[in-house]
């Protein structure tokens, strides 16, 4: 699974896109794998961090705290849908693509107003078209269920509703990190009435 991903994110990579690959040249995997950007620079960083915008700040900023929050959320949502997969489960595409979601969410959050300039508003900005597709999925899954009477104790062997139960606990606190992050009033609107965006000061 992780070569898989290691290759499909070397698709992405400058450059790579329509090239040739000559015989003997060596596989398209391991040229993906030696243009892939370091994980690390060498230089330490005192401490500090990079937004998108190139701007420096603490580790312990609130805007690293909602994307590691974020982070979080979306490694237990890939854990749940990999026990669901083995089940065979017909929401595990939902899964992945709540997981996308997120990932804009996590650029949007790596943009503040502050440093950003129009090309990065522009680049990292989403409507609220996946909200609303999220709660037509909560929707069409809750007529599904019985009225819900009582608590469910998150109990028993590793399995899917567990890690969903998981992620559900940790959603919770990325809202937590999302709300404290976002001062009130700095919500910014869109074309349509409940467009929102997550940048922050």
């Amino acid at each position: 699974m992780w070569r898989r991903a290691a290759v499909a994110a070397g698709r992405g990579l400058p450059g790579m896109a329509g090239r040739r690959w000559r015989s003997g040249a060596g596989s398209p995997e391991r040229a993906a794998a030696e243009r892939a950007p370091r994980i690390y620079t060498r230089t330490g960083d005192a401490g500090f961090s990079s937004t998108f915008t190139g701007e420096r700040r603490p580790k312990g900023d609130r805007i690293f705290e909602a994307l590691g929050a974020t982070d979080e959320l979306s490694s237990a949502i890939g854990l749940a849908g990999e026990f669901s997969s083995e089940k065979g489960h017909t929401f595990v595409d939902q899964l992945h693509k709540v997981q996308c979601m997120l990932q804009d969410v996590g650029s949007n959050i790596a943009t503040p107003l502050s440093s950003a300039r129009e090309a990065h508003l522009k680049r990292t900005s989403f409507s609220e078209k996946p909200i609303l597709e999220l709660e037509q999925w909560i929707d069409s899954y809750s007529e599904q269920l019985p009225p819900l009477r009582a608590f469910i104790l998150p109990v028993g062997a590793a399995c899917a509703p567990h890690f969903l139960g998981v992620a559900l606990l940790l959603c919770y606190h990325g809202r937590t990190a999302w709300e404290a992050a976002i001062p009130m009033g700095n919500t910014k609107g869109k074309a349509e009435p409940r467009s929102w965006e997550l940048h922050l000061p």
